[in-house]
């Protein structure tokens, strides 16, 4: 693949990845330094991926936090086509039942569980954006401050959830903004209980960066997305879900970074989370996320795909334990 990134010139012009069931195409900017070969830009990382691909060539097969009718093309053809042992056995975070299991709470937060759903049950239906990019992404300072006052602009109700690091230094915040929203906005800095959030009526879209987890929980719940990938695969898990899926809107982010990540402008924020919640498209792809949210729940249900696979998992697995001599 290495020798297919050096190929496509400048780095901003468009290039189709070969060899997927889909025509997904990419810039070489959107993929990691360590995947496109670039010389001087090799990392620890770069080890770690190809030892990860020895390991899933070399497996007894591989699991996956996915459903079947998700992915459907991509699990035929990792099957059918690269003839590899696979499991799809999930979305796992529908094991999740109950408030208390859906709350997760790791770390610190500056609201209480009640204190969010409170403010939750007060707002329409489908009327409020959730803004969070998980614990990991960073973004530069005047990259916040274009992501705050487009979310105002886009006149959408919200909640936003900044990271610690964020919001232990917060002079990137627009001056007045907080007062400006109050009541309109909620924001809760360091932990927020994402899950709950999400599974909550008035939520009707989700400011995210794409990554798996984050992407399957808004799958679960059915809430349309506004894709803002930052690093890692989260730019080909953008191309899931706006071309393929088409449950979401990508708001214009157009390079892997780590660290510092920019480039967004307020009006793309503003413009995308409005064509996600207003108007009859926002409504047909409303409607989409949710017939797929009854797939997912379908499918870890007794007889649905992801169940199927966990059984057969362990049925292989005991076959393959009794006959070791």
């Amino acid at each position: 693949m290495a020798k297919l990134f050096l190929s496509v010139s400048p780095d901003s012009d468009l290039f189709a990845i070969p060899d997927l069931p889909h025509q997904v195409k990419l810039t070489r900017l959107q993929v990691s330094p360590f995947s496109r070969g670039v010389p001087g830009e090799e990392s620890p990382m770069s080890g770690i991926m190809k030892q990860i691909s020895m390991s899933e060539e070399t497996s007894f097969g591989v699991i996956f936090n996915s459903f079947y009718e998700l992915e459907l093309e991509y699990a035929e053809h990792y099957r059918n086509v690269l003839g590899r042992r696979s499991w799809f056995v999930g979305p796992v975070s529908l094991s999740n039942r109950d408030t208390e299991d859906k709350a997760q709470r790791r770390e610190k937060s500056s609201i209480s569980e009640k204190e969010c759903l409170e403010w939750l049950d007060s707002k329409k239906p489908h009327s409020v954006v959730y803004v969070c990019f998980g614990s990991v992404a960073s973004f530069a300072d005047s990259q916040l401050r274009e992501m705050a006052t487009g979310i105002e602009a886009s006149g959408q109700e919200f909640i936003w959830a900044i990271r610690t690091p964020t919001w232990e230094k917060e002079e990137w915040m627009p001056e007045g903004f907080e007062e400006r929203t109050r009541g309109k906005g909620m924001i809760i800095r360091g932990w927020a209980p994402q899950v709950l959030i999400l599974d909550h009526g008035s939520v009707g879209a989700f400011v995210t960066h794409c990554g798996w987890n984050s992407t399957l929980e808004a799958v679960c719940v059915g809430v349309p997305m506004v894709t803002w990938p930052v690093f890692a695969e989260q730019f080909i898990n953008e191309k899931l879900v706006t071309d393929i899926l088409r449950r979401g809107v990508g708001v214009g982010s157009k390079k892997w970074k780590r660290l510092g990540s920019d480039g967004v402008k307020r009006e793309a924020v503003s413009e995308t989370i409005k064509e996600v919640m207003v108007g009859e498209e926002a409504e047909e792809m409303r409607n989409r996320a949710k017939a797929l949210k009854g797939k997912a729940r379908e499918a870890v249900e007794e007889g649905g795909s992801s169940h199927s696979g966990l059984s057969d998992l362990l049925d292989e697995l005991r076959t393959y334990h009794n006959a070791k001599p």
